[in-house]
């Protein structure tokens, strides 16, 4: 298996195929993830067609355990996000 992706060599990535200069394809990768965690935070669904969707799901509080100890202990409600790939992308991957 090769190796994750990381943002520097992402970055390379859409350079080359922008035809862009490092910084400025750099600008453009930090503007999209700012965009989408902005977006994410206002409680608003970003939806890429063909390639997926990320949206916020709120998991309500709960009881639950400490598996070591059996105590009871109480989860407090949290907001995640989610990406639900499109049908281009499970095309592309499968």
């Amino acid at each position: 298996m090769e190796k994750p992706l990381n943002k520097q060599e992402l970055i390379a990535a859409v350079a080359d195929a922008a035809d862009l200069p490092k910084a400025k394809a750099s600008e453009v990768v930090d503007a999209v993830f700012s965009t989408i965690e902005a977006t994410l935070a206002k409680k608003q669904e970003v939806r890429l067609v063909g390639f997926g969707s990320f949206v916020t799901a709120t998991r309500k509080a709960a009881k639950g355990r400490n598996p070591r100890t059996g105590e009871e202990i109480d989860i407090p409600a949290s907001t995640s996000v989610r990406f639900k790939p499109g049908k281009g992308l499970k095309d592309a991957v499968s």
